[in-house]
């Protein structure tokens, strides 16, 4: 399987946005907490049985106010430094005008042009998964032709193809039942994969740094990189259910 991670340049204001305003992080803290999921992510498909293809998104499909400086050389260092110099990884660009369409034409593509048996799209917030779900969303590839990993709030973190769909709206609100109907549409068979949160959202950055602290609590750390950021931060889940600083 080849697994393509779509990576923005870590620009503060153009990752992590939405966590600014609901949660305790600063605009340059959500930058530093994308860089290290990334890392944790990129490390886990360099762990697993895939092919790991970075896709990133280049100055023409940015926003005008990012598309300044050299997104492709941000996103090659943030990987080099992930992963070490020697790692073989595979640079692609992004081409389209949304992410439905950049994710589209890249599955599409590699399925159709360079005939790829099959083709997982790994979001790069999602550090708590790790070479055992990819391998597993591998493996269900070969008995479907969709293979959806839910995340919080209605979202996926990964969909993998050997098949493709109609990708036009296909990330529409809400992306996981917006894609299993995309893949009964064309009369492909749709399985799923174990949910895992995604630090996109509010919800999901707190059940990340629950399964932080529980993981490290079971004696079974993993997503190192994230893990030190949210202790460096000192960020943790309160009683109300809230995040805090301690």
């Amino acid at each position: 399987m080849i697994v393509v991670v779509p990576v923005d340049p870590p620009r503060e204001g153009l990752v992590l946005s939405s966590l600014v305003e609901t949660t305790p992080l600063s605009a340059a803290e959500a930058s530093s907490l994308y860089e290290a999921t990334v890392a944790d992510v990129l490390w886990a498909v360099a762990q697993s049985g895939g092919d790991l293809l970075v896709n990133y998104r280049d100055a023409g499909t940015l926003p005008a106010e990012y598309a300044d400086g050299d997104p492709e050389a941000e996103v090659r260092a943030l990987t080099l430094e992930a992963l070490g110099e020697d790692a073989e990884v595979r640079f692609e660009r992004q081409v389209g005008s949304n992410r439905s369409a950049r994710v589209g034409n890249t599955v599409t593509h590699l399925l159709e042009r360079e005939d790829a048996q099959s083709v997982g799209v790994l979001e790069p917030t999602v550090p708590l998964g790790n070479r055992t779900e990819i391998d597993g969303a591998a493996m269900s590839l070969r008995r479907h032709d969709v293979v959806l990993g839910p995340s919080s709030d209605g979202r996926t973190y990964f969909a993998g193809f050997s098949e493709p769909i109609d990708f036009e709206d296909a990330y529409a609100t809400p992306e996981l039942s917006t894609l299993a109907q995309r893949g009964a549409d064309a009369g492909l068979g749709v399985g799923f994969s174990p949910m895992l949160p995604t630090v996109a959202t509010p919800t999901g950055l707190r059940a990340t740094v629950a399964g932080l602290e529980a993981r490290r609590a079971a004696g079974r750390p993993g997503a190192e990189a994230t893990a030190a950021l949210v202790d460096d931060l000192g960020i943790r889940v309160g009683d109300d259910g809230g995040l805090e600083r301690e």
